[in-house]
């Protein structure tokens, strides 16, 4: 294991954070307050190949891994303009079309994520069921040459920004008539298919939804892959989207230490920089080391999942979400705490993270489920819900 990124990597990072400090934090507050999308941003992230990056090569993308994609999405969030659909369209989408659907399929669906001209969303969270794949009830049945799709999803990203949802759904196995994952690509301008924002109190140009799939006819090949491999491909994508996850908040942190440090740098009281004294610059020296360890954390996740160790993948993807998620409210809160009054200001670019950093302890998944994880699968303690 090396601990060094590699040339290309580095690069790569620099390049990005180029990009995101010609938008910066100003323009994605501006969008956010104007109810504006980052589109343009979005459009030359696409056209410098960086939401492609891990797309295969044959099918317009960059040819890395899921690593490369998540060090595009830490920079833009240091950069003060994170895209959230980074971690659904290329990282979810992308990597289950790439790894199981059909090669109609990815030629269809592939370059339009490589070059940003498409966007998809992702939906798996239900009002009743949560996140919980096997409790999951929209369901999709045969019908002609095709499918009939119904159910309900909620608090999904995007959708009034793409084309096609991925849902996930279930269907009836043809032997034993049990229900089984199965999954979707879903025009949103389908008959049947409706969605509703749901209000939320996050300075985001990126909205949230609830979603209604009312008797939606769909053609065969919008099931993904095989219906016999729902499960596999389900959590084909989930490992991207923790990694992304965990990435999209380390970049946050980053960025509200740096201003912390910059603050702490200038302000003077007592003839002295408030960063000169232990109570202000031990907090984020603490948050320095913690943000570090987060982000090696999601280089290993990263690194096994494209080593192809499943397991090994899923164990490290759900330390670093954990771990990036505690490491981002604390680094925000501590942040906040060193400029005072200064950290509830508007014009200090801090207070609008609020919001968004205590989310990263609830999504992509919970940190309690994160915990639960961990005790069971790496602890080897008894299953405890």
């Amino acid at each position: 294991m090396t601990f060094t990124e590699t040339p290309e990597r580095q690069e790569l990072r620099r390049a990005v954070a180029a990009l995101g400090s010609t938008y910066g934090s100003a323009y994605f507050d501006r969008a956010a307050s104007e109810g504006r999308k980052t589109t343009e941003l979005w459009s030359e992230a696409g056209r410098l190949g960086y939401l492609g990056v891990a797309v295969p090569e044959e099918y317009g993308g960059g040819g890395g891994d899921i690593g490369d994609l998540a060090a595009v999405c830490e920079e833009l969030a240091a950069a003060g303009c994170p895209l959230l659909l980074m971690v659904v369209s290329p990282a979810i989408v992308g990597t289950v079309i790439a790894q199981y659907g059909t090669e109609e399929q990815k030629q269809r669906w592939l370059p339009g994520i490589a070059d940003g001209s498409a966007t998809y969303a992702f939906s798996i969270t239900e009002s009743e069921a949560g996140s919980n794949s096997h409790e999951i009830t929209t369901t999709g049945y045969r019908h002609d040459d095709g499918w009939r799709l119904t159910g309900g999803k909620t608090f999904i990203s995007g959708v009034d920004e793409v084309d096609h949802v991925l849902v996930v759904g279930r269907t009836s196995d043809a032997r034993t008539g049990a229900l089984k994952p199965a999954l979707f690509m879903v025009p949103t301008d389908a008959e049947g298919f409706s969605y509703q924002q749901i209000e939320m109190g996050i300075n985001s140009p990126e909205k949230q939804f609830t979603l209604f799939f009312d008797d939606v006819q769909l053609p065969d090949d919008a099931l993904i892959g095989s219906s016999d491999a729902g499960l596999a491909q389900l959590f084909a994508g989930l490992n991207p989207e923790r990694i992304m996850a965990a990435s999209f908040a380390t970049g946050t942190a980053r960025l509200a230490l740096q201003r912390a440090v910059d603050y702490a740098k200038d302000r003077t009281v007592w003839q002295a920089p408030i960063g000169s004294h232990q109570a202000i610059a031990h907090p984020m020296a603490q948050s320095h080391i913690e943000i570090e360890m987060a982000r090696v954390m999601t280089q290993k996740a990263a690194a096994l999942y494209a080593a192809g160790d499943a397991m090994g993948a899923g164990e490290a993807a759900n330390m670093a979400k954990y771990a990036a998620g505690e490491v981002v409210c604390t680094t925000v809160d501590r942040a906040i705490q060193t400029l005072g009054g200064n950290g509830l200001a508007d014009e200090y670019g801090l207070v609008q993270m609020l919001a968004g950093s205590r989310l990263s302890r609830i999504a992509p998944v919970s940190r309690e489920m994160v915990l639960n994880f961990v005790a069971q699968y790496t602890l080897g303690l008894p299953k405890s819900y």
